[in-house]
């Protein structure tokens, strides 16, 4: 078998997920989480850092989850469907690996057909209100990706192992797979461009450079 692994923010979706559970807080709200999000995702602070620190501000709830699983769907990258449609039927096995949260990214992931998704499953009240995360999540800190497709190598045993995000956490694991693309549609970030064996900024570019 063949895996391809793909980010989702900003790749699979325009969205940033956690950007969007900011917005619903306001605007100022947005700002800060957006910059902090940039910060994170350009390679200029560490994940770690950041983490629990934007979720602490934000204090999304259950209700915030639904409205921004929506958006996902909402936003979905135009050829997605198709890709992932032609990728199955070329023998590619399909995993969403995620910095972003587990119940927000699931319904895009039932759109698409994905079934195995490894992102940071939150935690609620009964209420529904905000009660935390799985800090143990590999996506929550740098080389958590890699670690995951180190993971996925070793249960999976595939022929070829590819690594698809717009990311410099999705960058990371160039060193675990045989292809890292990076995906420049939503966000264009120079590390990932400059180091990157190959640029797409459409989904559907990508099985000819499997074929």
């Amino acid at each position: 078998m063949k895996l391809i692994v793909f980010d989702c923010d900003s790749t699979l979706s325009a969205i940033e997920g956690i950007d969007e559970l900011a917005r619903l807080r306001g605007d100022d709200t947005f700002a800060e989480i957006e910059a902090l999000t940039n910060a994170a995702m350009d390679g200029e602070v560490p994940i770690d850092e950041i983490f629990a620190r934007r979720l602490d501000i934000i204090q999304p709830s259950r209700d915030f989850v639904d409205k921004v699983g929506q958006l996902y769907i909402e936003h979905i990258e135009p050829t997605a469907k198709a890709t992932i449609k032609q990728l199955r039927a070329e023998g590619w096995e399909i995993v969403i690996v995620s910095g972003g949260f587990t119940q927000v990214i699931e319904p895009l992931a039932a759109e698409l057909g994905i079934e195995r998704i490894e992102a940071v499953p939150l935690k609620f009240n009964a209420d529904g209100s905000y009660a935390g995360f799985d800090a143990d999540a590999p996506p929550t800190r740098n080389g958590g990706k890699p670690e995951l497709i180190a993971g996925f190598k070793k249960e999976m045993n595939p022929e070829r192992s590819v690594m698809v995000g717009d990311g410099i956490s999705d960058l990371e694991t160039q060193s675990e797979v045989d292809l890292f693309i990076g995906f420049t549609r939503y966000a264009a970030r120079d590390k990932v461009v400059q180091e990157a064996a190959h640029c797409v900024d459409s989904l559907d570019q990508i099985p000819s450079l499997l074929a």
